[in-house]
């Protein structure tokens, strides 16, 4: 690719400007479509999906099976296919598609690119990639939240991530208690995650508003089944309804057939002070005070 006017050698602002000039492209807002500029970041993010690993993580020719969304003009997408990758790439938008097509023709036509004009939240995940898979791509910020729940929630998971995030976003994933979230604990209840770097905003084109982060990730084995999950994330939300207030008058309000007896019961066996407040928790604290409560329905009626 040491020809290719996007890989890490070649990017630049002015680089990006020219070459969506050249091919009639340009970034629509609609599906928050900013391209990464800085080659430094591009080969940090491949550097750390790790492409290399060995063994049933592998496919059969030795290369990674990574689902990238929102790929746009293909920078990511070529430097995973020149680190070996076998990709799947998603992308809503038709004039990005066809523009991949053409770029791309022949890594689709020897089967190293997947490349699916779609909706990511419109597809099962299970339907485009097959274990072990891993997930690497530039979010669209304005929809990471629904797609990080969509990835996570059903079988397959990703076993490693590494993701361009809104800034805020990724330190609130990686917050550690105290600073928690809904999203913190749904994220690290499946995953072990960290920030690699700060990505400033002077490194897109063209620039948001707000710096970015790379967030990486590997997976947990999953603690808990379909109904036991349930359970905790409407436990966790209902915490998280009233964020500033303490756990011992939040819950009942919030699951208010369960009791404030039974509540307060559960917050002293797993040793949670009743001044406690939903962002001090931890995510193994939350899965305490679940067991510790038991099923939530009863006789009263769901929020």
């Amino acid at each position: 690719m040491s020809g290719d006017p996007l890989d890490a050698r070649h990017l630049g602002p002015e680089s990006l400007r020219r070459y969506l000039a050249a091919n009639g492209l340009r970034p629509n807002r609609r599906f928050s479509q900013n391209f990464l500029a800085d080659g430094a970041v591009l080969e940090a993010i491949v550097e750390a999906a790790d492409l290399g690993k060995p063994g049933d993580e592998a496919g059969m020719d030795g290369g990674r099976q990574v689902l990238e969304i929102g790929p746009g003009i293909g920078i990511l997408t070529g430097a995973l296919l020149e680190a070996g990758a076998h990709v799947v790439a998603v992308e809503v938008d038709p004039r990005m598609v066809e523009h991949l097509r053409h770029r791309f023709a022949d890594a689709i036509t020897d089967g190293r690119l997947r490349l699916i004009h779609d909706d990511i939240l419109a597809r099962a995940v299970g339907d485009l990639v097959e274990p072990a898979w891993d997930l690497v791509a530039n979010l669209p910020y304005h929809i990471t939240s629904p797609i990080l729940h969509h990835v996570f929630v059903a079988e397959p998971r990703p076993g490693h991530f590494v993701l361009m995030l809104q800034r805020e976003v990724a330190e609130r994933i990686a917050a550690p208690p105290g600073g928690m979230s809904y999203l913190s604990v749904f994220v690290q209840y499946h995953a072990e995650v960290s920030i690699l770097r700060v990505v400033p905003a002077a490194a897109f084109e063209p620039a948001p508003e707000v710096d970015s982060a790379v967030l990486v990730g590997r997976a947990r084995r999953r603690r808990l089944d379909a109904e036991g999950e349930e359970a905790l994330w409407r436990l966790v939300q209902a915490g998280f309804r009233e964020r500033r207030k303490m756990l011992h008058n939040v819950l009942p309000r919030q699951l208010p057939w369960l009791g404030r007896e039974r509540i307060e019961a559960a917050l002293a066996s797993c040793g949670i002070a009743h001044d406690r407040r939903p962002q001090t928790l931890s995510v193994e604290q939350w899965l305490a005070l679940a067991a510790a409560l038991g099923p939530l329905d009863g006789a009263g009626s769901r929020p």
